[in-house]
């Protein structure tokens, strides 16, 4: 039995995203807004002593594993910081100038009007890598703890199921299993309420709603991947502050798709591509979607002359307000992406997901004020999220991911009918609304199906303007010790080389952005079989939610370890 260090908090932070690092510095402020109160007189009560708050994150620093767009809605942090620009808010550029383009194979067409979903103009086009490095800062001038390179490993629970803390991840294990001559056993962080803020499919939040089954009469929720490079281009080829959107090619009808381009600062722009993880052709690769989307005429023009400089993919949750889990337990709360709190339609979150946090230090508060931190208390967060904005926003585009499953042209009639009637009529939807994404994927014996060949057959990898993945991994500054255990843990490797092969081909060699995974020939038995290259990994989650056998369960590796997005 390993002896672990145990740490007393108030109020544990899991994730050092936007999410949970707005609700930390609202819970600052929130209390002492309502001492003030009890102290005018105004409420009744008492002070709430000054509480040991703190931010775990996995990264080596605050942002390391930030990966966004990302235009912000700022409707959320003037609420936080109405003077956060005087305050030195790292915003890279307004946005002056909206478009969307429809794209076939070879041409396109502008849209004289922009959906209105997509209007963004006046908004900001930040890097949320660099603004949650700013956001820690600001925790910290507060008195908030923030500790990087702890990964949340596993939940605490006492007897009645009631989360009491974290424990997180112990470092110095050799990749064969055993204590190496640094290891240093992670420690367990005791609190009143623990807040989950991992992001997209959230490894401890993923374990809490299973355990406790907070998906129960839910819908299943539904992701998508954003693969994203950063590039440097010539001046004149895109202005700062242009947003651009698009729909179309590359996707095929049956697949939700769309690429995004932004103009930031010093002729950097922001160019990526979303593709829905509930396709049905496992031979899709949304590497190569986003790779075959540079090459449209329209697309590479605004590349021509430039270069890649840093590259990412990152999945988020798509699915919207019928896919939000149960938002509280005895003694924690879920936020952000990990909560489903994204609008598919605008496909933004940050707003969303620093509102969400904001809701949840305004429930923490009155815990503290009862002293009481179970469900009983704590489920005035869900009553305040629907009591928000955020419920405005989120109910009205209720069904807009799910029609997408239908396909793409009944999708813009549905979403055009929500839009005029605030969700109340859609015109073709699934007999189900969200169906998961693994359980979409057909097998390759299915009609139809083009092969990987008519796919991507006319993508050349030129390392110019198009990549492969170790080339782009390499621009992700992704850094893991190989001598630790796999934190991609595959539950049955037979069916890897049996049922998978046969079934799907393999799919896991293709929805992975970072060439993690590969079927290789074991020179022994001259079978192929599964070779899990871990230290490829981007964070991004994709195996864990698209693998059709739900085999693959992505743990946090050690501290530290993962990709350095910086900037982006």
């Amino acid at each position: 039995m390993i002896e672990r260090e145990q740490i007393e908090m108030d109020v544990l932070f899991v994730g050092a995203g936007p999410a949970n690092l707005a609700a930390a510095l609202h819970l600052k402020s929130e209390i002492k807004k309502h001492n003030e109160y009890v102290d005018s007189g105004r409420l009744p009560g008492s002070h709430i002593d000054d509480l040991e708050i703190a931010i775990i994150e996995k990264g080596s620093f605050v942002g390391a594993h930030i990966l966004s767009g990302a235009v912000m809605d700022p409707i959320a942090i003037r609420e936080l910081m109405p003077d956060f620009l005087e305050q030195g808010c790292p915003v890279d550029s307004v946005v002056t100038e909206d478009a969307f383009w429809y794209l076939t194979e070879k041409s396109s067409i502008n849209a004289p009007i922009v959906p209105p979903p997509l209007k963004n103009k006046g908004k900001y086009i930040i890097s949320l890598s660099k603004m949650c490095e700013w956001l820690a800062e600001k925790c910290e001038e507060a008195g908030i703890n923030i500790f990087p390179e702890f990964p949340g490993a596993d939940l605490i629970y006492d007897d009645n199921n009631a989360v009491i803390g974290v424990r997180t991840g112990d470092k110095g294990i050799g990749k064969d299993g055993k204590p190496k001559a640094n290891f240093e056993a992670g420690v367990e962080i005791m609190a009143k309420v623990t807040v989950l803020g991992e992001g997209s499919r959230g490894s401890l939040a993923k374990q809490l709603i299973s355990r406790l089954g907070l998906m129960d009469d839910k819908e299943p929720q539904v992701f998508s991947i954003g693969v994203k490079e950063l590039w440097e281009v010539p001046a004149e080829n895109f202005a700062e502050g242009r947003v651009v959107h698009t729909l179309g090619f590359p996707s095929d009808t049956d697949t939700y798709g769309g690429g995004w381009i932004y103009g930031m600062k010093n002729n950097v722009v922001s160019i990526g591509y979303v593709t829905g993880l509930d396709y049905k052709d496992p031979n899709i690769d949304p590497h190569l979607e986003f790779q075959k989307f540079k090459t449209h005429p329209k697309v590479a023009e605004v590349l021509k002359g430039g270069k890649m400089i840093k590259y990412g993919a990152k999945t988020i949750n798509t699915s919207g307000f019928w896919t939000m889990p149960k938002l509280y337990a005895d003694g924690v709360l879920i936020v952000g992406d990990s909560g489903s709190f994204l609008n598919g339609q605008r496909i933004k979150g940050i707003h969303m997901a620093m509102k969400s946090g904001m809701l949840a230090a305004e429930t923490i508060v009155g815990a503290f004020e009862h002293q009481d931190f179970t469900a009983k208390t704590l489920k005035h967060f869900d009553e305040k999220v629907n009591l928000s904005w955020i419920y405005d926003e989120l109910h009205p585009v209720r069904n807009f991911h799910a029609s997408f499953q239908s396909g793409r042209w009944s999708a813009l009639i549905n979403s055009g009918l929500q839009f005029l009637t605030k969700g109340l009529a859609w015109g073709f939807m699934p007999k189900e609304h969200h169906i998961a994404g693994h359980e979409r994927m057909e097998m390759l014996s299915g009609e139809g199906l083009p092969s990987v060949e008519e796919r991507y057959g006319r993508v050349k990898i030129d390392k110019q303007l198009t990549f492969d993945k170790i080339t782009d991994v390499y621009h992700a500054a992704v850094s893991h010790d190989e001598d630790q255990p796999s934190h991609l843990h595959v539950l049955d490797t037979e069916i890897c080389a049996t049922r998978c092969a046969e079934e799907y081909g393999n799919p896991c060699q293709r929805f992975c952005p970072a060439q993690v995974y590969e079927m290789e020939a074991n020179p022994k038995t001259g079978r192929r079989e599964l070779k899990v290259n871990f230290s490829n990994c981007v964070h991004c989650k994709t195996c864990d939610i698209a693998d059709p056998y739900q085999i693959i369960n992505w743990v946090t590796p050690e501290g530290g370890g993962g990709p350095n997005y910086k900037g982006m």
